[in-house]
């Protein structure tokens, strides 16, 4: 039976130097593996994995920012990063700046640490990160980038001059809309340690049976992810010429003011598209009139799901939706959204 202290397996060394899997906050064979496979994904030397992507974003912070430092996050990305930094560490003495991904070179200029997301949520703004890390590594800023929405399969920031990756795995990389997990993945061995060290105190973790289904996951990751691509990329071409449609933001789509950058440094533009409507009730429309759309606020899945962003606080318009492509046949979805949107 699962417990805080296991059993099996999980047994006390006689030499007490020496470092097992002892307790279920410290280690556990699973996460190794997960682990593992996580870091060779990002192209780094070493991956934690955590219990939510806010609890690596987080445990990444609290070790970076300190009293008396700069943070730049961005003003267009995830919600709760912004609520995190302004309500959390603000208060504990951190400069807490909200910068728009295009203005992130410039709002770097004095940071100490800079979190960029790419392609952002939900805008689908591109950060160019190659020259992003430039400038944080010539000011001797740290660059923190979070790969949730390209994932390592359409991406790999370390690889571009990132110093950490921090991500969701609840998303893409699990693919089966049943767990909550996060992780951060580096090459640099002091960060890394002294994040570990944070996780190993404040408890962030992943259990060891989540652990055990992103791996089920990653196991299809390449073919979903492939899928979600093209599905978004004919959905997108679709989206633009329909008349109920005011706007569509896809990096993949030529003229998407992204695509230059997402381009040359994305193998594949990600399950994601941003649609504009006229109305909050045109989005809830679209979904009711579906057969085939569901409404979710998470994202990568394998069924297609929409989510009116402006509930949440973000800066779009009322009728603007974030839709997570699944790995239905696209031509069924196609038809089945022409027809929802009247």
């Amino acid at each position: 039976m699962p417990s805080p202290v296991p059993a099996a397996a999980y047994h006390l060394s006689p030499d007490e130097t020496e470092a097992l899997d002892f307790y279920g906050r410290n280690s556990n064979p699973t996460w190794r593996r997960l682990e593992a496979a996580l870091a060779e994904l990002e192209g780094a030397a070493t991956a934690l994995t955590f219990g939510s992507g806010m609890a690596a974003i987080t445990s990444v912070l609290r070790v970076l920012a300190k009293r008396g430092t700069k943070l730049i996050v961005p003003a267009d990305g995830y919600y709760q990063v912004r609520r995190y930094a302004a309500e959390y560490l603000a208060p504990q003495g951190v400069t807490v700046v909200e910068a728009a991904s295009a203005a992130m070179c410039d709002a770097s200029k004095d940071a100490d640490v800079v979190l960029a997301e790419t392609p952002t949520n939900p805008g689908l703004d591109v950060v160019d990160l190659h020259q992003l890390a430039m400038h944080c590594r010539s000011r001797g800023a740290t660059l923190v980038v979070d790969n949730t929405t390209a994932t390592p399969l359409g991406q790999q920031p370390l690889s571009l001059g990132a110093d950490l990756v921090v991500a969701s795995a609840t998303k893409g990389l699990s693919g089966h809309s049943d767990l909550v997990a996060g992780y951060v993945a580096g090459s640099h061995p002091e960060l890394m340690e002294a994040v570990a060290r944070e996780r190993l105190l404040a408890g962030p973790i992943l259990g060891a049976f989540e652990a055990w289904l992103v791996l089920r996951g990653l196991g299809s990751a390449g073919l979903r992810f492939e899928r979600q691509s093209q599905n978004a990329q004919a959905l997108a071409v679709m989206l633009r010429s329909h008349p109920a449609v005011r706007s569509v933001r896809y990096p993949g789509l030529p003229d998407d003011p992204s695509h230059r950058i997402a381009s040359q440094q994305m193998k594949r533009f990600g399950g994601l598209v941003g649609v504009e409507l006229d109305s909050a009730e045109a989005v809830h429309a679209l979904v009711q009139r579906s057969a085939l759309l569901i409404s979710s606020t998470s994202f990568g899945g394998i069924h297609t799901s929409v989510d009116r962003r402006a509930r949440w606080g973000d800066s779009v318009s009322e009728g603007f939706a974030r839709i997570s492509l699944g790995i239905e046949d696209i031509d069924d979805l196609i038809a089945d959204v022409e027809q929802a949107l009247g």
